[in-house]
């Protein structure tokens, strides 16, 4: 009768292992960390913003007007069109559109101005709610005020004029003017005013833009800055409005 051996398989002894100490300073790296999901970012307790729910105070002499969609014949869209308010000052006239869930009442009265939604608890509606309270109130304080941006112009040889034409750039609408660069290129830049804007000089290496459109003053004024923007090791470059740059070291080989 075979019978069978087992083989009984001999492992290493190795040594045990010893408790390690390690410094104080090391400790605080070998502590278990919390993987909470819903960590915070901050330690500040969340507030929703409260932009939408302010009220806009219009001027006197600023007229607003609230304009309905024309109802047309036929299917009804699956999104409403939105109303229109137009609003007159005397430097202008502009329109806001507002989205078909936000509602405008105004307070003769008071000379308030204030918007609603229809459901605070929807996300898009709390977004535009804000977004189209903030586009109203600039274009009341664009007709009534106006919009301006100022860009100072920091270099040797650095030079800014208004010209009535252009040599290198055709008008876009009767009357158009340019503004005429040097700012270290081989040739003048000329760019074109855009349409409602105005542009002068008062000194050589300042430029005023004004206008009742804050976007439009703003996108001309960043056009203007592309061409020459601020470098961090002389300072030189086209700064709007207050605009500062922090000056690092010179590279020493």
């Amino acid at each position: 009768m075979a019978t069978t051996q087992r083989m009984k398989l001999r492992l290493p002894k190795y040594p045990r292992a010893t408790a390690l100490t390690l410094p104080d300073f090391l400790l605080p790296a070998f502590q278990p960390r919390s993987r909470s999901p819903n960590r915070p970012f901050t330690t500040s307790s969340p507030h929703a913003s409260r932009v939408g729910a302010a009220s806009i105070t219009v001027p006197q002499e600023v007229n607003l007007r609230l304009l309905e969609p024309a109802k047309r014949r036929g299917p009804v869209p699956r999104i409403p069109p939105p109303k229109i308010i137009e609003i007159q000052g005397p430097l202008g006239k502009a329109a806001v559109k507002l989205p078909p869930f936000v509602s405008y009442a105004l307070n003769d009265a008071t000379r308030k101005a204030t918007l609603r939604v229809q459901d605070r608890k929807a996300r898009d509606q709390r977004e535009m709610w804000g977004t189209t309270r903030s586009y109203l109130a600039n274009h009341i304080l664009g007709v009534s005020e106006g919009h301006t941006a100022i860009l100072r112009l920091v270099g040797v040889g650095y030079r800014a004029s208004v010209e009535p034409a252009a040599t290198t750039v055709k008008p876009e609408y009767p009357g158009q003017q340019f503004v005429s660069l040097k700012a270290g290129y081989t040739h003048p830049i000329e760019l074109g005013v855009p349409m409602g804007v105005k542009a002068s000089t008062p000194l050589p290496t300042r430029i005023l833009l004004e206008g009742i459109d804050k976007e439009v003053v703003n996108s001309f004024a960043a056009s203007i800055k592309r061409w020459r923007k601020p470098e961090p090791y002389k300072g030189k470059g086209i700064f709007v409005n207050d605009e500062t740059i922090k000056l690092k070291a010179k590279k020493i080989k």
